[in-house]
């Protein structure tokens, strides 16, 4: 597959605390790679370097051919690199339409009809509520309306960061089946979990943060095959 997402020796903190330590990671057009670690192993960190919210100390990011190594937030965005962030952040005075539609404004302006109109497709309850105030939402639902946002911009790369953290059960595994159907469409998707099960159920490849650093990488069943890395890593 050819490479979409190359990120090399990339170093960032805050102020004089450096929290990403020389992270490498590789991800090709189309794959599904989950980024799992615990709290406070750097995953937060590195997906606002990746989305241009935090400056990188040293390294590279480069996206479909083009050098993102520090460039402004807007300009991601341009090149497809999209994210729907923890905790969703819905505007919540907004409709659900509104919101939909905000997710198109940087990009795919153009095509937002269709866009629209494949976001429903996808989400069905969405296309019942055009008119809700998204912040009289359930949790499941505007999850479901962050990353139809995410989706209006046409990403050639989605990074979803803790998706399915505040769900039920019976919505994390609709979540996880919908995050496995956009992979067999052909997005590329990042997906930043502390849900290892499901999680590698569905990735083709993993990576492992520990301490602002890469500890694994490789596939589902390496992973689960090391005693030592199950345990000290996963907690499983």
């Amino acid at each position: 597959m050819r490479e979409l997402l190359s990120i090399e020796n990339l170093r960032a903190g805050y102020g004089a605390v450096e929290v990403l330590r020389g992270v490498d990671i590789l991800i090709s057009h189309g794959e599904l790679i989950a980024l799992l670690g615990s709290n406070g192993a750097g995953k937060t960190t590195l997906n606002a370097v990746i989305s241009g919210l935090i400056p990188p100390r040293t390294g590279r990011i480069v996206f479909d051919g083009e050098d993102l190594t520090g460039v402004h937030y807007r300009r991601i965005v341009q090149a497809g690199l999209i994210q729907v962030p923890e905790g969703r952040k819905v505007f919540p005075n907004l409709t659900v339409l509104e919101n939909l539609e905000l997710g198109a404004f940087t990009r795919a302006r153009q095509r937002l009809a269709d866009n629209i109109d494949r976001v429903f497709d996808t989400f069905p309850r969405l296309m019942e509520r055009t008119a809700q105030l998204a912040g009289t939402m359930s949790g499941g639902e505007q999850q479901m309306l962050a990353i139809g946002r995410g989706l209006m911009a046409e990403p050639k790369l989605l990074i979803l960061d803790e998706p399915s953290l505040g769900l039920s059960p019976l919505l994390v595994e609709e979540l996880f089946k919908l995050i496995a159907k956009l992979r067999a469409d052909g997005l590329a998707i990042l997906l930043v979990e502390q849900n290892v099960g499901q999680s590698l159920d569905i990735a083709d490849r993993a990576y492992v943060m520990e301490n602002g650093n890469i500890r694994f990488s490789g596939t589902a069943t390496e992973l689960l095959a090391s005693d030592t890395l199950r345990q000290a890593y996963l907690g499983v």
